[in-house]
């Protein structure tokens, strides 16, 4: 079966189209710039580029240049669209309601749309692309994969926050979690990797790129993460703040003559690396600036180690050890001199790196730790899409997901 993926953000919609049978990637596109001046679709198949550069006022529009395009006579990757039997679509908050994947219906789009308040920015552009694959593809089941689900095995103690409970009951204020569908593949993928049972094994997974988040992942199953009921929480990321007291949004806010929604976009979009630096929200920029002696650069590059670290040393402890320390995403993945100073002085927990290792470990499935560490450190590139493309697949044909 030919199952395509698409993820779709406010002004863009990402698509790869996958033959299940070897999972080979037949396609890849990117429609950008939805409902702007400039709007364009780039696909690539076998190497072969195809552009479509006109005006795109809607999702709709865009998946119908998404179908055009996968069905061009020269440059496409399938005859017409009878050819494909499912899409998957990333979505990106679940809350509470989804524990796994789930064909898409009228009441699965009612828990969507209930969810906006939740993710305001992902969720009406995931609900988008889904009615607009159905407008345009009718008859084609749709799947939903919410990056949420994995976390939904933390015990309660993971997931509640300290205010009053009725706030949970009432407004579902918790923890929920993100990167799922990243945090599942690698944990997974790293033991088949090392050779170990899942399902007996602990795993701290480290999803690190613009956006950042860590999770412990405990004989196969979620029990912590670091991002919160929005991805606002944990690590500094690119241009998001990470934890930090409450208060500071009110004392900016009081002091500033800013409104809470001020603040926090300020804190989601022009925090973080950005806002420490003064340069840039790229971790590419900030090493090198680092390296070069500026001083505010090198302050958010550490605040970025000590941050991970610090999440590596608490899920040690929370699952009583650790087997295997994962490292991710385009950060996590390209990163040698991150994972250095990440896993320096870790030696006490039974890991220790290889520095050749870790050097020669980047973009690749690579053990990076040294021989004699009795905690492995691996890179394990990640793969949303597959992960999308499996539960899809299961689902339309009634198996059950792994």
């Amino acid at each position: 079966m030919k199952i395509l993926i698409v993820n779709a953000g406010s002004s863009s919609l990402k698509y790869q189209l996958v033959d299940m049978e070897g999972e080979k990637i037949m396609a890849k596109g990117l429609v950008e710039r939805i409902g702007i001046e400039g709007s364009k679709l780039t696909q690539k198949v076998n190497g072969e580029q195809l552009v479509f550069e006109q005006p795109i006022a809607n999702h709709t529009e865009a998946c119908s240049l998404m179908i055009k395009a996968l069905t061009d006579a020269e440059k496409g990757a399938v005859k017409d669209m009878s050819d494909i039997g499912a899409v998957g679509h990333r979505v990106l908050h679940g809350g509470e309601a989804f524990t796994a994947s789930m064909l898409i219906t009228e009441e699965v789009k009612d828990a969507i749309r209930a969810n906006i308040p939740l993710g305001p920015l992902h969720n009406p552009a995931n609900l988008m692309g889904i009615e607009a694959c159905e407008a345009v593809m009718p008859g084609v089941p749709n799947v939903a994969v919410f990056d949420t689900a994995f976390h939904q095995t933390m015990p309660a103690k993971a997931y509640m926050y300290g205010v009053p409970y009725e706030y949970y009951e009432r407004l579902h204020v918790r923890r929920y979690g993100f990167h799922g569908t990243s945090h599942r593949y690698v944990s997974k993928r790293a033991c088949e990797f090392l050779g170990l049972d899942r399902n007996n094994t602990k795993v701290i997974t480290c999803h690190l790129g613009n956006g950042s988040s860590m999770a412990a992942v405990k004989n196969g199953k979620c029990v912590d993460t670091s991002m919160g009921i929005t991805p606002l929480e944990g690590v500094v990321m690119g241009t998001r703040s990470g934890s930090m007291d409450p208060a500071v949004v009110q004392f900016i806010a009081n002091n500033e003559g800013m409104t809470v929604d001020e603040v926090l976009n300020m804190c989601n979009k022009k925090s973080g690396l950005l806002g420490i630096s003064g340069l840039s929200s790229d971790m590419r920029d900030i090493d090198k600036a680092a390296d070069e002696g500026h001083e505010r650069a090198a302050l958010a590059r550490d605040m970025l180690h000590y941050g991970i670290k610090k999440y590596i040393g608490s899920y040690a402890a929370a699952m009583g050890g650790v087997d295997v320390i994962v490292f991710t995403a385009g950060i996590g993945e390209n990163g040698a001199e991150l994972r250095e100073s990440v896993m320096k002085d870790f030696e006490f927990l039974g890991a220790k790196l290889d520095p050749q290792k870790n050097i020669e470990g980047n973009r690749k499935e690579s053990v990076i730790s040294a021989d004699d560490s009795k905690v492995k450190i691996v890179v394990i590139p990640t793969d949303e899409e597959i992960v999308i493309a499996r539960d899809t697949l299961c689902i339309v044909t009634g198996q059950p997901i792994e």
